[in-house]
């Protein structure tokens, strides 16, 4: 394995999904009364994000990041800890005010083509059998967090060593899907 770490749930490899996976808890990383949020189901999309606004654990590059349907998550404990991180945000980051991770994302614009999708880090479930990641997106982006822009080049290729196609966007089902919902919308498009 190379020495150039990506995150620590993708860094050794992952177990595939579970079939017929349930769902689970993710809990923040407080030692006394953590915010739980659980998810009914499977995750989807699940994929490595370099962006900035992403939440990453200590001293990793990447974010890990998967949708699962606004109405498949609840916060069940502690739900006075989360604020938004950044309202002017077309997602809304739902953040631990004691440790400061993100819990989950949700768009609340109704027009945005993912809304009804919470964005969730699976990596903060005790449970395993989430669906694995499948990309990288928005790779350049480390760069914007301090990333070498030399090193770029060996990033891409261990997440390739990975399996994870490096993209500077979404990959292309999600770009299809977004412009499928954005032609829709338009009218170019009938539902």
């Amino acid at each position: 394995m190379s020495a150039i770490s990506i995150h620590p749930s993708v860094d050794h490899g992952w177990k595939p999904a579970a079939p017929n996976f349930g769902g689970g808890t993710l809990t923040c990383k407080c030692a006394q009364n953590p915010v739980v949020v659980t998810i009914k189901g499977q995750s989807a999309h699940n994929h490595v994000c370099g962006c900035t606004k992403c939440w990453k654990p200590q001293g990793a590059q990447f974010a890990m990041i998967a949708v699962v349907p606004r109405e498949n998550l609840q916060v069940t404990e502690n739900a006075d800890k989360l604020a938004v991180v950044d309202p002017s945000a077309a997602i809304q980051r739902h953040a631990c005010k004691g440790c400061g991770v993100h819990m989950y994302g949700r768009i609340e614009n109704a027009k945005h083509p993912l809304y009804g999708l919470d964005f969730i880090h699976t990596e903060l479930s005790q449970e395993t059998g989430w669906s694995p990641p499948e990309f990288a997106a928005f790779v350049s982006s480390i760069i914007e967090s301090g990333a070498d822009p030399a090193n770029q080049g060996a990033v891409r290729s261990r997440l390739k060593e990975l399996g994870l196609e490096p993209y500077d966007c979404l990959s292309p089902p999600l770009m299809d899907f977004l412009a499928t919902q954005a032609a829709k919308a338009s009218g170019v498009l009938r539902a």
